[in-house]
């Protein structure tokens, strides 16, 4: 057995069954070995949709998405889901290469990056966003980096690691004995949760039990520690009004009795004021980066008026960007399941307050009729089809706020989106990746600037049996830059040609069609849902509905409204 072989065998036994690559150097060493594995290959078109299909993958099952390609690729193209998987803290292994060339590395190199002299450092470029990255040069230490870099993706902080195969090694015979030993590979791979201290849970639910107002504010943290039934059983515990972070939507049902929507800058005005009005916040695994915080608006969080529990798996993050009375260190599920058992208390306050605050979710353009269809209009057709089977992926830009305020979910785990590092053209990629990760219906939502920067991401789908609906919301333009001018033309580069998506999406094998009413979006939508073929609809919307005019908060509003 070579060291390939061992590597392939290691991915079987920690149950990998697909990887997210584009074959090339020496990992297709790898690649050669997968038709006659458990493991699939899906492989886009490139590199960084490949990347955004391992971070959607980790950050919706749990599970390490691995990533696999050429070095000079995945430290270029691939970077782009490996720094969302870092800043949404999702679990990513990419396994890749330097595209070395023995005696020749040194000679004016061609694609070399271990980083001699002539060539590119991609240990460099790797260690800028991952974890951890390692760059094993014998049998042994490949596959034991291998195995730490499963293990070190889970434990924590979820979020990407890599390791960088030396282009001899992979091919060398793996030996049955050495010293130092390489373990089993899930013994090695074995990770523990980290839980808060009984001091500072009493300390939390004594806060809790005081408060008047108490309000939870659930980040990307409950997803990433899968505590939703914690989180639920927390807030009925002490009565406690439920708001998320952007990242945190969907980690509490916004039907809820207690539920109060999305806070932020282009958050509901009802969530955010139930924070401001809180003389308790309970915020778990919410780093409160500025978007949540309204730009550290004076009025929204006030640390000498209000007592602050953070509960957060890393201690840096705690009481980082306010300062905190409690804090609660250990894994979400944990600090919930042990605040949920320690305490407990009535109040008249929360249920009727999260009850005004869900009012935001509507606004009266979400019952307009006009053509071209109106953004809220068209969120609205979208949520008609979105049960607790549904998954929804969100792109980067206005079409990402206008859902984060309209589109009311029923349950946990049915909203996604682009916002640890926030770029275009992340929804569509990891639509398909939610598609061929559960059996649910994915819906997948884009301005046209988005969905045309990864649209082979539907051709894709198509080759591997999948049916994501593609929603573009299509106002020919960077809309959100483009509602920034303060005359027409003021900003260089917002225009976008009138492309035809639902002919392309028919060239990718896919259905294609084009709307321009309410009632022709709700029938797509419909219909796309029996199709067994991905769908494509290209929904014509109203340019002129000004996003950050619409949705801006007070708060934000109070500090200058300052660019996202």
């Amino acid at each position: 057995m070579n060291t390939s072989e061992r590597l392939v065998e290691s991915l079987e036994r920690l149950g990998v069954e697909r990887i997210f690559g584009y074959p090339g150097g020496r990992v297709i060493e790898l690649f050669d070995l997968l038709p006659e594995s458990d493991i699939d290959l899906v492989r886009p078109r490139d590199e960084r949709e490949a990347s955004v299909m391992a971070e959607m993958h980790g950050r919706l099952t749990g599970e390490p998405g691995v990533l696999a390609g050429q070095g000079p690729w995945i430290g270029s193209l691939g970077l782009i889901g490996q720094m969302e998987a870092r800043l949404a803290s999702s679990p990513v292994v990419t396994i890749t290469e330097a595209s070395e060339r023995g005696a020749y590395s040194t000679l004016a190199p061609y694609q070399q990056s271990r980083g001699d002299y002539g060539g590119l450092e991609l240990p460099k470029i790797l260690d800028a966003v991952t974890k951890e990255h390692w760059f094993p040069r014998t049998p042994t230490e490949t596959v034991r980096s291998l195995q730490l870099a499963f293990k070190h993706a889970v434990a924590g902080r979820p979020g990407p690691t890599a390791v960088i195969l030396d282009g001899d090694a992979v091919t060398e015979p793996f030996p049955d004995e050495s010293v130092p030993a390489v373990w089993d590979d899930e013994t090695q791979t074995r990770t523990w949760t980290a839980a808060p201290t009984a001091r500072d849970i009493a300390a939390a639910a004594e806060a809790l039990d005081a408060a008047e107002r108490p309000v939870i504010v659930s980040g990307n943290g409950v997803h990433a520690s899968g505590a939703y039934d914690e989180l639920a059983a927390v807030a009925e515990a002490y009565e406690a009004a439920v708001v998320t972070s952007y990242l945190g939507k969907s980690t509490f049902p916004e039907t809820h009795r207690l539920a109060g929507g999305v806070i932020g800058s282009f958050g509901h005005e009802g969530a955010n004021r139930l924070v401001s009005e809180a003389d308790a916040l309970l915020v778990v695994g919410c780093r409160m980066n500025p978007m949540d915080t309204n730009w550290q608006a004076p009025d929204f969080i006030r640390p000498d008026e209000q007592t602050i529990i953070h509960a957060d798996i890393d201690p840096r993050n705690a009481g980082w960007v306010y300062p905190a009375d409690v804090g609660l260190i250990g894994d979400a599920s944990e600090s919930l399941r042990e605040l949920a058992a320690a305490g407990g208390t009535d109040n008249d306050w929360a249920e009727d307050r999260a009850r005004e605050a869900r009012e935001s979710f509507y606004a009266p353009e979400c019952g307009s009729d006009a053509a071209p269809i109106l953004p809220q209009r068209a969120v609205k057709e979208i949520e008609r089809v979105v049960d607790e089977d549904t998954v929804v992926t969100a792109d980067s830009g206005n079409n990402r706020f206008w859902l984060l305020n309209y589109l009311q979910v029923p349950a946990v785990q049915t909203y996604y989106g682009s916002g640890g590092v926030g770029g275009m053209g992340w929804a569509t990629p990891a639509a398909v990746s939610a598609a061929l990760a559960t059996d649910k219906h994915v819906v997948g939502v884009a301005g046209d600037g988005g969905f045309a920067m990864t649209m082979t991401s539907v051709e894709t789908a198509v080759e591997h049996g999948v049916a994501p609906t593609f929603v573009v919301l299509n106002d020919t333009s960077l809309g959100m830059v483009r509602q920034m001018q303060h005359v027409p033309d003021d900003i260089a580069g917002v225009e976008f040609h009138d492309t035809d998506f639902a002919r392309v999406a028919e060239a990718f094998g896919a259905t294609g069609v084009r709307v321009e009413t309410p009632g022709e979006l709700g029938d797509a939508l419909a219909d796309a849902k029996t199709h067994g073929l991905p769908a494509v609809i290209d929904a014509r919307i109203d340019r002129s509905q000004d996003m950050a005019a619409t949705l801006q908060s007070s708060f934000y509003a109070s500090v200058g409204g300052l660019h996202e």
